[in-house]
């Protein structure tokens, strides 16, 4: 199931494989239970849930079709993203390249990373 090594060089010549890989299989199951749960909260979007001021700019009580429909499309790039997670931390096995995942997890990254938020009122900077 975690199959994943890490040279001896590191941790002074010990071998810090299975520490890793437990760190990194909790790390991958928190990120799916945290995606989990933001499904969780579309799903609820979806079926008119009073709960649209917490989601999509927070201007409607209840979502509009076309917005429950973002909230669909979200639920199915968390999946994309708990797969990828999974599968890079050999929790699950895709059966999809290896250098798919690679990269994908590259994505991943890129889809978590911090962005700066426009913030209402004060223009953007070049």
């Amino acid at each position: 199931m975690l199959t994943r090594s890490v040279p001896r060089s590191v941790a002074g010549g010990a071998d810090p494989g299975p520490t890793i890989q437990l760190m990194t299989a909790f790390a991958a199951v928190l990120v799916c239970l945290v995606l989990g749960a933001l499904a969780v909260f579309q799903v609820l979007l979806i079926l008119g849930a009073p709960l649209g001021r917490f989601a999509w700019g927070g201007q409607h009580r209840v979502l509009p079709i076309a917005l429950r429909a973002g909230s669909l499309v979200s639920i199915v790039i968390y999946v994309l993203l708990a797969t990828v997670v999974s599968a890079r931390a050999d929790l699950v096995s895709p059966g999809i390249p290896e250098g798919v995942i690679r990269t994908a997890t590259w994505v991943v990254v890129a889809y978590f990373a911090p962005r700066r938020r426009a913030e209402p009122g004060v223009p953007e900077q070049a």
